[in-house]
């Protein structure tokens, strides 16, 4: 139909890895609540439960970068720059915004650990400045590279509140979740270098399966919803929780 514009592709490969990150960022977080409200003990400060959290965190920060680079190739062949400006400043807002929810939730019931710049905060933040580095191209990889030492060095510099959101926190800061610039950010350029080497044009550019098997679509599944399932599975894990093990939490309710 004239004027109709069709649904962009979806590349199956990149849901697949997006869902297999759902699942362990699920199976993660239930063993961090399990261990938090003291139902098991279960240690999720080292050894291979937090190995498992950097994966996922990893996973879906480089496929952050990944999809920006396609998402940003198809649309700046159909929107004007003010508009392709908007797009990614409203994508990024929303996502910020979605983290102060996330915020507000978490210093409602878990006042001493809450959420201050989180995966959701550090997400819509580099959505934002992604558009900055398209330019670059497969440079990005070693801008990232950069920004990951960079990290490694200023998170162990204590600073000033204010300066959480770049790496830099005081010494006696703990939080659920904290996802600074650096060194994560460095992940999204290399991802996004990553994705206008294989995906240029926003377009598959190497030989692969293009029909998806089915003992994928269950895990591409999850990563179409990706977002909404971060929203929805801690209430879910902590309401079985709940329900196993009566009146080991009466706290939280």
């Amino acid at each position: 139909m004239a004027g109709e514009q069709l649904p962009a592709e979806r590349y199956w490969e990149i849901d697949l890895a997006r869902g297999i990150a759902v699942v362990t960022m699920i199976v993660f977080h239930s063993a961090f609540d399990l261990n938090f409200f003291e139902v098991l003990p279960l240690n999720v400060s080292s050894g291979f439960l937090r190995m498992l959290a950097y994966l996922t965190a990893s996973t879906f920060i480089f496929i952050v970068g990944v999809s920006f680079t396609i998402s940003y190739a198809r649309a700046e062949r159909r929107l004007a720059r003010h508009d392709l400006a908007l797009k990614y400043i409203r994508r990024g807002l929303g996502i910020f915004s979605l983290g102060l929810v996330i915020t507000a939730i978490t210093w409602f019931f878990l006042p001493s650990v809450y959420i201050v710049f989180g995966i959701l905060h550090f997400i819509g933040i580099a959505i934002l400045l992604a558009p900055l580095f398209v330019r670059f191209g497969t440079t990005n990889v070693i801008l990232g590279t950069a920004c990951i030492i960079a990290g490694y060095v200023t998170n162990t510099v204590p600073g000033p509140w204010p300066l959480l959101w770049l790496g830099i926190h005081p010494a006696s800061f703990m939080s659920l979740d904290y996802v600074p610039l650096l060194p994560w950010f460095g992940l999204v350029l290399i991802g996004m270098s990553c994705g206008y080497l294989f995906y240029p044009g926003g377009e598959r550019g190497f030989s692969f399966r293009a029909t998806e098997p089915v003992v994928a679509r269950p895990f591409s599944t999850l990563g179409r919803h990706s977002l909404l399932i971060y929203f929805l599975h801690q209430p879910l894990i902590i309401l079985v929780i709940a329900v196993l093990t009566p009146g080991v939490m009466p706290g939280i309710w």
